[in-house]
């Protein structure tokens, strides 16, 4: 389905794009702590929000 060119491509683009979204990530580590300090609150209550939505849909459908 794809040459070994290809293969190869896609290989060493996805190596490279983890590593420098690594390097990126590492850079801009303290300043993301002071930004988004209750980031993750946002996260967990969204989610909990949306498994509530799911209970009450599997209750009200049975």
């Amino acid at each position: 389905m794809f040459s070994t060119g290809q293969l190869i491509f896609a290989g060493l683009f996805f190596a490279f794009f983890v590593g420098i979204t690594i390097i990126s990530y590492k850079k801009d580590k303290k300043l993301h702590a002071k930004n988004y300090k209750g980031a993750k609150w946002v996260g967990i209550f969204f989610s909990l929000f949306l498994l509530i939505l799911f209970i009450i849909k599997y209750f009200l459908k049975n």
